[in-house]
């Protein structure tokens, strides 16, 4: 019996020396393991973001927002009709910390499937930090050759630049430049210009530059107020300046509004539509329209594509208060056209 007991007792012994090494092996493991992700923790950031372009379907049309860089500007400084608190409380609302928020320069590419539409040009050549339209373009797919028409809003800066390259030869050299004619009237005039102070003919100078090189090829066209322009495609007056034109698409029963220069700081005039901007050639007329089709947006549930509003510049309003709330589109992908 003592031999028996002996045995057991030495057999358990070695197990729990077997099961002591086991354990010991695993912590060293682990601990190498652990060493190994601490490495991998110290790789370098990056501090680079995704291509600027975002899609979405608007009934059979389909829509590629393009982000050409970005401003920053100084609400207090811009914003008309207001007052200092009322900009500090919207800012605050908005996560928007000091005094200068970052402004989106956003373009739009529809392709109806007849034609390959593009909405603005952006900022090219104004600041570094803008100038990115062609590149986003690119990765979206699409070249500026395929460019069919390309309808301007409006002749600011930030809006036609675009439509040069850096030979200040057409950028979109197959598309057709369409303008409205009081648009056109206004920002090519050397005597409307003559009226303004030295600093601000520049920009009168600049639209020109940009005009110029396209109407030299034969592309540039201009065209009435609230004009058809295409199936599906029409021109509606909204202000801010003599002609600036938003365009609403429609397709299958949905609509888009490309509202151009409606709006410039969301975090201020979505809630406060009565609030102007420094650059409204017309500031009774912007601010009046502003209303309307807010109105109408929040009552009819269109979808909406701003300049300004943080890319894609996407979504839709809704009625809060006596303003409006923004709310963007979600991120999605195109849904029915993926391929096993």
């Amino acid at each position: 019996m003592s031999s028996i007991s002996e045995a057991r007792t030495s057999s358990n012994g070695n197990s729990i020396t077997h099961l002591l090494s086991r354990i010991l092996k695993t912590l060293v493991v682990g601990s190498l393991s652990l060493s190994v992700l601490t490495s991998y923790a110290a790789a370098p950031q990056l501090r680079t973001q995704v291509p600027g372009w975002y899609r979405i379907m608007v009934g059979d049309f389909e829509v590629t927002a393009l982000n050409d860089g970005y401003t920053d500007m100084k609400p207090e400084q811009m914003l008309r009709h207001t007052r200092p608190d009322e900009i500090e409380r919207g800012m605050d609302r908005a996560f928007q910390q000091g005094s200068t928020i970052q402004t989106s320069v956003n373009a739009f590419l529809v392709n109806t499937g007849s034609q390959l539409i593009l909405i603005d040009t952006g900022a090219k050549g104004l600041v570094p930090t803008v100038g990115h339209l062609q590149e986003n373009l690119s990765k979206a797919g699409y070249s500026p050759t395929q460019v069919d028409l390309v309808l301007i809003t409006h002749m600011h800066v930030d809006h036609i630049m675009g439509l040069i390259d850096a030979k200040g030869k057409p950028a979109f050299p197959n598309a057709q430049v369409m303008v409205t004619i009081p648009e056109a009237g206004y920002w090519l005039s050397d005597v409307v210009k003559a009226q303004f102070p030295k600093e601000l003919q520049l920009f009168f100078e600049m639209a020109k530059s940009a005009a110029t090189p396209v109407q030299a090829a034969g592309r540039w066209k201009t065209f009435a107020p609230n004009a058809e322009i295409a199936p599906g495609v029409k021109a509606v007056a909204t202000g801010h300046t003599p002609g600036h034109s938003s365009f609403m698409f429609e397709s299958n029963g949905q609509k888009m509004l490309v509202k151009g220069d409606m709006i410039h700081v969301g975090s201020i005039q979505f809630s406060h539509p009565e609030v102007g901007f420094a650059y409204d050639t017309d500031s009774v007329t912007a601010i009046a329209s502003r209303k309307e089709w807010f109105d109408r947006a929040s009552k009819e549930r269109f979808l909406l594509a701003g300049a300004h509003i943080v890319f894609p510049g996407l979504g839709h309003i809704r009625s809060e208060g006596h303003g409006y709330e923004w709310v963007p589109v979600d991120y999605s992908p195109i849904r029915g056209e993926v391929k096993n």
